[in-house]
């Protein structure tokens, strides 16, 4: 992540708020999955969801550097939060459309957090093609269901991603409107909130016109630059808690972390958890610079981080034992983040398949 006074300066203040206020467990149990007045406070006070929302929106003007410090720290503590989801993938969408009505009137509320935006995009399968949308458009009208849907059964601004007769569109939804069915999906890792949009015959209002599968892919790759940031977040915290755990319990009279065995896991730990971070800065230097290589940097970097966190994960449940498969432990938790996330917005496999194509000129 970006290392200035003012992105440390954020760093300490959302990880002294969410030292003193982040309970996950209590907040997925919230009707809306997670803690209103901590995003309230969030929002308020430290304007996480206008980081990325420009000034002439109602946003701070920032930029993915700063949101990016913000979804470390989340990714720390666990914290449930619509940021992901609302005011990066939705804000980002939004953006990207170019339609100056549709941003001064959605991004405001995004931006000061009292709006919450989902986007519907991908199909059962999880590929988040942007080619290939689950939703089809016949005019205005719009027809298939989307799953995986950030906070799309919560949400009060519902944007949707449909294939029309040019290529790839994007929509804005009433949420009030008829034939629009919007269900929250449990998942493995409660601390995610997703959801399963089924639209039957669905009049919207369109925000792209031609074909912006380009613009759909770059949101997408800004997104996985983001997650990858709170996938660090998650690993480094993990490694943390099991390397204090290890000069805690005690077996034949010594601290387990003594024993050499020992040791080289959690070297090897934090060899991947280095090896993460790298991954995420480079990434993070093309999508501030808007360079050409942000596609293969961001591919990179989810198939780094979402390798990292699950191996550390996985090391986090063998390294603390029995305790580590309790549901008062928060080892597990970590577990669920790093298997849910891994496959948030496509898996690693199809990430490396992707980049295979890219190097053979495929894509």
């Amino acid at each position: 992540m970006s290392d200035t006074d003012e992105t440390r300066a954020l760093r300490e203040a959302v990880r002294a708020l969410l030292v003193k206020r982040s309970e996950p467990r209590t907040a997925v149990e919230a009707p809306c999955g997670y803690d209103d007045a901590l995003w309230s406070v969030l929002c308020d006070q430290i304007g996480v969801a206008a980081l990325a929302v420009p000034e002439r929106y109602g946003g701070v003007g920032a930029g993915m550097a700063e949101v990016c410090v913000v979804l470390h720290e989340l990714g720390r503590t666990l914290t449930p939060s619509p940021l992901l989801g609302s005011a990066v993938l939705s804000a980002q969408a939004l953006l990207a459309a170019g339609d100056a009505d549709a941003c001064a009137r959605l991004l405001p509320g995004i931006a000061d957090g009292s709006r919450i935006a989902a986007l519907a995009w991908t199909g059962e399968a999880g590929d988040w093609a942007p080619e290939a949308p689950a939703v089809t458009a016949e005019g205005d009208v719009l027809t298939g269901t989307a799953h995986y849907v950030l906070d799309g059964d919560l949400a009060d601004v519902l944007l949707v991603a449909a294939r029309t007769e040019e290529g790839t569109g994007l929509f804005e939804v009433d949420i009030a409107a008829t034939g629009l069915r919007r269900a929250h999906t449990p998942s493995l890792d409660p601390a995610r909130r997703l959801a399963t949009v089924e639209l039957a015959g669905v009049e919207a209002r369109r925000l792209w016109h031609g074909d912006h599968t380009s613009s759909l892919r770059h949101v997408r790759d800004l997104a996985l630059v983001a997650l990858a940031a709170e996938q660090v977040g998650a690993a480094e915290r993990a490694l943390e808690l099991t390397v204090d755990y290890s000069g805690q319990r005690h077996q034949f009279g010594r601290p387990i972390g003594g024993f050499q065995a020992l040791k080289h896991r959690m070297a090897d730990a934090f060899v991947r958890l280095e090896q993460a971070r790298s991954a995420v800065h480079a990434a993070l230097r093309s999508a501030v610079a808007g360079a050409a290589e942000l596609p293969l940097d961001a591919a990179v970097a989810t198939i780094v981080c979402s390798e990292a966190l699950e191996y550390i994960a996985a090391e986090m449940i063998q390294l603390h034992g029995g305790i580590a498969i309790t549901w008062e432990h928060d080892a597990h938790l970590y577990f669920r983040r790093a298997h849910g996330s891994a496959l948030l917005f496509g898996s690693p496999g199809a990430h490396v398949a992707a980049l295979h194509g890219e190097a053979s000129g495929a894509v």
